[in-house]
């Protein structure tokens, strides 16, 4: 069986490609984390949603008119990576460009399941280039089931977000980290998962000139396709000291979702965070934050909120900060 649907965007036939083919512009619709080398033979990786990780191979590539890809998902025994094939052939009409997807090689169940997601997906790429903005995924937002990887995958999805609104002018504004302005703090993030992402062997690279978010995206998404093909188990030399492998993942999300606050307070931006992530990052948080990281600085001692203070505002002030009180 297979999945066959158009939906016209009011975009360029290159524009549109791009939309579909660009890492930094597939974020902003469709995946949390993508990978894509894009030439005939060369592959791709796309964290769909915490967890889900599509895979698969390009097999034809006309720039502007037409891509296809063999997809499947990674640790499905049913529809494994290059089990299926997508075809995306876009068509310059009067009201911009006529995108029909094609998805074939699906059984009944998978034809049904792909749909309900491609339906989704298609309806966010029309918003992106309708408005500029497809909002947050709330498919992307609380991992179920979660687990420390997912966890990180559905926090990442919330720093890039926050760091998309990031301005030049905004560079210079002072973070609630009292050492760090903003630029300062992305700094900070970049260093922090480019040493976890060393440590476990993960191959990084760094375009200063790029925009914040794509440094962070381009350090975190081999980073942590590293650490899933790695797994929980064991140990890893963080070169000051072998840290669990669950409490390296902890790091991760700590990183991500509270530093993802620092910059949204900085900027003046809001931050949606799904209680059920914000819950589990905190139980994180509690259990890797030590008395001697508050003796060393690397944490403040915990803040008090008030007792209704949302597990988010309860994650920060875990974490030292002030959180500022409800009006």
């Amino acid at each position: 069986m297979s999945y066959d649907k158009t939906v016209t965007l009011p975009v360029s036939p290159d524009a549109a490609f791009e939309l579909i083919t660009r890492p930094e512009r597939l974020r902003r619709w469709q995946t949390v984390a993508a990978r894509v080398d894009l030439r005939v033979g060369g592959e791709y990786r796309w964290t769909i949603t915490p967890g889900h990780n599509a895979a698969g191979t390009f097999t034809e590539i006309e720039p502007g008119k037409r891509v296809v890809f063999t997809w499947g998902w990674e640790g499905d025994g049913e529809l494994p990576p290059g089990a299926s094939t997508v075809s995306i052939t876009l068509e310059q009409v009067p009201e911009g460009t006529a995108v029909r997807l094609v998805h074939e090689g699906l059984n009944e169940a998978q034809s049904a399941s792909h749909a309900e997601g491609w339906n989704h997906y298609l309806e966010r790429l029309t918003a992106i280039s309708t408005t500029g903005d497809a909002g947050p995924d709330e498919w992307a937002a609380a991992p179920d089931p979660i687990d420390e990887l997912s966890s990180a995958e559905a926090a990442l999805a919330v720093v890039l977000r926050v760091l998309r609104g990031v301005t030049e002018e905004d560079l210079d504004k002072q973070t609630p980290c009292a050492d760090f302005t903003v630029a300062q703090l992305v700094e900070h993030l970049l260093g922090s998962v480019n040493h976890i992402g060393g440590a476990l062997g993960a191959q990084l690279s760094d375009d200063a000139s790029a925009a914040v978010e794509v440094r962070i995206a381009d350090a975190a998404q081999p980073t942590l396709e590293t650490f899933r093909a790695r797994g929980l188990e064991g140990t890893v030399d963080m070169g000051f000291a072998q840290l669990p492998a669950p409490i390296v993942a902890n790091i991760l999300n700590i990183e991500f979702l509270i530093h993802a606050w620092d910059l949204a307070t900085a900027t003046g931006q809001s931050i949606a965070v799904a209680p059920a992530l914000s819950d589990y990052v905190l139980g994180l948080a509690q259990a890797t934050i030590t008395p001697e990281q508050r003796e060393r600085g690397s944490f403040a001692e915990a803040t008090v909120v008030d007792e209704t203070a949302s597990s988010l505002e309860r994650l920060i002030a875990h974490s030292g900060r002030a959180v500022p009180a409800a009006n």
